[in-house]
């Protein structure tokens, strides 16, 4: 993936091969700039690839997919819409949905409030986001990127602006969703142990342009819960992946 033309264009990242299962969850992690968040871009086809060949279900990725939901660090909720509302942007958008809110609103609000009331919302869904705290912001952010049922599940540090208390919450309601949900999901993050909680497997990306250093499998067997997190198999997980990116390959 490059950035800008000719002599001036920047290699986001480089010779980079994964290859992710239906249902899997794995995490990239790896030093600010190495092009983290430039991989999710061209997987969710944001961004066209500049070489080589991008497959998704074994179609070739020409354009954006309808079947990718995404949530980022900030959540970008509109103050002007409850927290239900927000949920349903993508469905304003995404085909069928389009064509069927008009008529149909009343039971897509219904089918948000649910979805809210799942991630422990219940109570907040008419609120606006004024009225939420940051973790029921982010919430409602994730609501937001599931409503249309996507197969992959993109978040960009979602957690990242959260006190510590609050994203170790919305790691167990992470766990919870993929777990009901089956979903594909990718995660960039920077926190080597919220990759480590949450992945399947973890993938170290070098320095731009960014390379896959090693693909790391996590051996914790699932159900996971908080107490893990103080094992020293976990912890060996964790100094390793650190040691790695400390390496500045």
């Amino acid at each position: 993936m490059v950035y800008g033309r000719a002599e001036h264009a920047v290699k986001a990242i480089e010779d980079v091969s994964i290859s992710v299962a239906e249902g899997e969850f794995f995490a990239v992690v790896g030093p600010s700039g190495c092009g983290k968040s430039s991989l999710m871009k061209l997987i969710s086809g944001l961004h066209p690839t500049a070489t080589g060949v991008l497959t998704v279900e074994g179609r070739p990725v020409t354009a954006p997919l309808k079947s990718v939901g995404m949530a980022f660090q900030n959540a970008n909720l509109l103050p002007w819409r409850t927290a239900a509302q927000n949920v349903l942007l993508p469905l304003e958008i995404v085909q069928p949905h389009r064509r069927r809110l008009r008529t149909e609103r009343g039971a897509y609000l219904e089918r948000s409030r649910k979805l809210l009331e799942s991630v422990g919302l219940a109570g907040f869904t008419e609120k606006f986001p004024w009225q939420l705290s940051g973790g029921m912001q982010q919430r409602t952010s994730i609501c937001r990127a599931l409503i249309h049922e996507p197969e992959i599940l993109m978040l960009d540090e979602p957690f990242g602006a959260l006190d510590a208390f609050t994203r170790e919450e919305l790691w167990c309601t992470l766990r919870d969703i993929q777990a009901e949900r089956k979903v594909t999901v990718m995660l960039v993050t920077h926190d080597l142990r919220e990759a480590v909680f949450l992945a399947d497997t973890v993938y170290v990306m070098s320095n731009r342009p960014g390379r896959i250093l090693k693909r790391c499998e996590v051996p914790i067997a699932r159900p996971r819960d908080l107490d893990v997190t103080y094992t020293q198999e976990f912890q060996d997980i964790v100094h390793e992946l650190r040691a790695l990116i400390g390496g500045r390959h």
